[in-house]
C-alpha cells in the first residue's frame, strides 16, 4: 500500500473546504470592512454595497432576481422559514402539504412539528431506485393543498428527482412548489422560473463558502410572514444585523459555480465513476439508488456483510460516510436507504463518497487501496 500520511477527503456533502478565493474576498470584511451595513455612514455603505452584489451573485446563480433571495444561516433555517411561513400564510387555503419520506431531516422534523399544529402531512415513498412516483404525487394532489416540498438532490444518495415534472403537477392542483436545493445549488446549472420552483433553500459550506451562511428563495408574489422580529432585515422576514463576511462569501462561492460548475462536473464525474467501477469489483456490492439520474459526485454503495461505521473507524485517512451528517451520530439505519427498500443490514454496510472541486485522480487510487485493505482484515457478518 502507498505511504498515505494525509486526509484523503470523500465528504463533500457533508460539507466542502472553503476555497481559497472565497477566503480571500471575505477576509475584509473580518478586519477593515466591519461596519454594520445598516448603517448610514460611509463604512456602512461601502459594507451595504458589498451586501447588494453578493445578493445579485446568489440570484444570478439560480436564475432569479436580487430582491428573491433572503440570506439565512443555512438551508435549515431556510426550510424553517419557507415551511413554517407558507402553512401560516396559506392555512385559510389548506393545511396539506406533500413532501417525500427520504427528505433531508430538516423538512422531515419541520413536517412533523406542523402536524402538532394541526397541518396534515403526505409522506411520498420512494421507489427503489429513489425516485418518487409522479403518478402517486398527483394522486396525493388535493384542493386543500398548500405546498409541495421535493428535494432537488439527495443528500445520501445524489438521486436527482424531475423537479420541472413536479412542479408542473403541482401548479396544475394550485399549490406551491418548494425544493431544498442544497446539493444542487452551485453543482448544475439551474433557473428557477423555467423548472416552475415557488422557494428553494441553499447552503454556503455545500459550495466552498465556510459554514453559518445560506439562503432562501421567495418568488416576488408569495407573501411570508416574519420568522424573526426585530428590526425588518431581509424584507421583513428574518431580522437581525447581517453575517457580511459570511454574505461575502457566499456571493463569491456562487461567482465561481457560474463560472467553473462545467468543468468541475465533467472532472469530478470522471473520479467518480473511476472510484464506483473499482469498488463494485469488490464482491456482494452494489450501488443504492438511480444512476442514471443522479448527481456527477456522488456514490453510494452498499459493501453487503460488512459494518459501515468499522470501516471507517479504521480508515484513519480517508473521510466518507455513512449518512446524512446532521444524523451520522446516531445509531440507527439511514432513513433514505431504508425507505428505498433496503435491509437494515444493508443500509448499515453502505457508505456514501461525495467527491469535490479538489479531489484528484492520486486519491481515487489510495483510497481504493486502503478500502480493499481494510476489508481483508474485517470478518464480514453475512
Amino acid at each position: 500500500m502507498s505511504d498515505i500520511n494525509y486526509t484523503i477527503y470523500f465528504d463533500n456533502n457533508a460539507t466542502t473546504p472553503v476555497d481559497y478565493r472565497v477566503l480571500d474576498t471575505m477576509l475584509p470584511f473580518l478586519k477593515e470592512n466591519f461596519a454594520n451595513p445598516s448603517s448610514t455612514h460611509q463604512f456602512g455603505t461601502t459594507v451595504n454595497k458589498a451586501v447588494k452584489i453578493a445578493r445579485t451573485q446568489v440570484a444570478d446563480l439560480i436564475g432569479a432576481e436580487e430582491n428573491e433571495i433572503i440570506f439565512t444561516s443555512g438551508s435549515t433555517e431556510a426550510i424553517n422559514i419557507a415551511l413554517k411561513g407558507v402553512a401560516e400564510s396559506y392555512a385559510t387555503k389548506g393545511k396539506h402539504i406533500i413532501t417525500v419520506s427520504t427528505e433531508h431531516k430538516a423538512v422531515l422534523d419541520t413536517c412533523k412539528h406542523l402536524e402538532t399544529k394541526g397541518y396534515e402531512i403526505t409522506y411520498l415513498p420512494v421507489q427503489k431506485d429513489g425516485l418518487i412516483d409522479l403518478d402517486e404525487l398527483k394522486g396525493s394532489l388535493r384542493s386543500d393543498t398548500i405546498l409541495v416540498s421535493i428535494m432537488f438532490v439527495n443528500n445520501e444518495t445524489g438521486v436527482i428527482q424531475p423537479i420541472k415534472e413536479i412542479a408542473l403537477l403541482a401548479h396544475e392542483a394550485g399549490a406551491l412548489f418548494m425544493t431544498d436545493a442544497t446539493q444542487a445549488t452551485g453543482k448544475i446549472e439551474m433557473e428557477v422560473d423555467a423548472l416552475g420552483i415557488d422557494l428553494l433553500c441553499l447552503s454556503g459550506h455545500k459550495i466552498y463558502a465556510p459554514k453559518g451562511i445560506g439562503a432562501l428563495y421567495v418568488r416576488q408574489n408569495i407573501k411570508l410572514p416574519a420568522y424573526t422580529h426585530g428590526g425588518g432585515h431581509e424584507h421583513g422576514l428574518r431580522s437581525g444585523t447581517l453575517n457580511v463576511p459570511g454574505i461575502v462569501a457566499l456571493g463569491a462561492a456562487c461567482e465561481i459555480a457560474i463560472r467553473e460548475m462545467k468543468q468541475d462536473a465533467e472532472r469530478v464525474a470522471i473520479l467518480r465513476t473511476e472510484l464506483e467501477n473499482e469498488l463494485l469489483k469488490i464482491p456482494e456490492t452494489f450501488v443504492n439508488g438511480s444512476r442514471e439520474s443522479r448527481m456527477y459526485n456522488v456514490t453510494n454503495i452498499c459493501f453487503r456483510g460488512f459494518d459501515a461505521n468499522v470501516l471507517i473507524g479504521r480508515m484513519k485517512n480517508l473521510a466518507v460516510s455513512n449518512g446524512s451528517a446532521c444524523t451520522s451520530l446516531v445509531v440507527e439505519p439511514s432513513h433514505v436507504l431504508t425507505a428505498m427498500g433496503l435491509c437494515d443490514d444493508d443500509a448499515f454496510a453502505s457508505l456514501r463518497f461525495s467527491l469535490g472541486r479538489f479531489n484528484v485522480e492520486k486519491e481515487i487510487k489510495e483510497a481504493i487501496e486502503i478500502i480493499k485493505a481494510q476489508m481483508k482484515n474485517i470478518t464480514v457478518v453475512f
